[in-house]
């Protein structure tokens, strides 16, 4: 592990605002915030620009970033404490653990911005929107929680409205190419460190919102392995 990183990790362990692996934070996130306002998570949340940018634009609500790796964390952190940001925190974790931190509707939205799409078939179940997470979600979001992803993956983007489709999610949003709107909403004008680097090489920025329903039948899960194998037809 490089110097820098080593440094950025032992001073996560002083910041009041990251969490690691805490244990009992179930129900108690109102403590913690020192009010009753709602939740948002931003999951894999890298540096945090997301969840920052997010508690400046909304200081009634609550926002947590949840990342595994602490050095990236760090800086949404330190921006936070620097700038008296009280309304956003950062939890240190992997998200298959989600559940472990949150009771049930504690949650009322979920925020994936430019996560790994994982494009090989045989990660599918690692994508932040295969169901395999939605049931995860589904069990610290409020009933008809929100979830939004933005990505620059095309990939990820049809794959995530496969998904809508066969489980039939309420689509609320659906914007092939943000930028190229006349007019939107301005937590979508945020843009993160990754969003700069346009890894997918698309030029474009995808953005879907959508509403989790009370269950996501296990028997769909084969049609949506079958189609995802099928060639796609122009």
């Amino acid at each position: 592990m490089g110097h820098k990183k080593l440094i950025r990790f032992e001073a996560i362990k002083t910041f009041p605002n990251v969490l690691q692996y805490p244990q009992g934070m179930q129900g108690k996130w109102g403590d913690f915030f020192e009010n009753s306002n709602g939740i948002t998570l931003e999951l894999a949340c890298g540096k945090g620009e997301y969840t920052v940018a997010l508690a400046k634009q909304y200081p009634g609500r609550n926002f947590i970033g949840v990342d595994l790796k602490g050095n990236r964390i760090w800086a949404g952190a330190k921006k936070c404490l620097e700038e008296g940001i009280k309304n956003a925190a950062f939890l240190r974790t992997q998200i298959e653990k989600i559940a472990d931190y949150f009771t049930p509707g504690e949650v009322q939205e979920i925020w994936i911005t430019f996560p790994d799409p994982q494009l090989r078939l045989s990660r599918a179940k690692k994508r932040l929107t295969h169901p395999r997470f939605l049931r995860l979600y589904q069990q610290v979001l409020a009933p008809g929680g929100l979830i939004h992803l933005k990505t620059d993956s095309p990939d990820l983007y049809r794959f995530t409205k496969l998904v809508a489709g066969i489980y039939e999610l309420p689509v609320l949003e659906d914007y092939d190419n943000v930028y190229a709107q006349q007019d939107i909403a301005d937590e979508l004008k945020i843009k993160t460190y990754y969003e700069s680097l346009d890894i997918a090489g698309s030029n474009s920025v995808h953005y879907l919102k959508f509403r989790l329903p009370a269950q996501l039948p296990l028997e769909k899960d084969d049609q949506l392995k079958q189609l995802m194998h099928e060639p796609a037809v122009d």
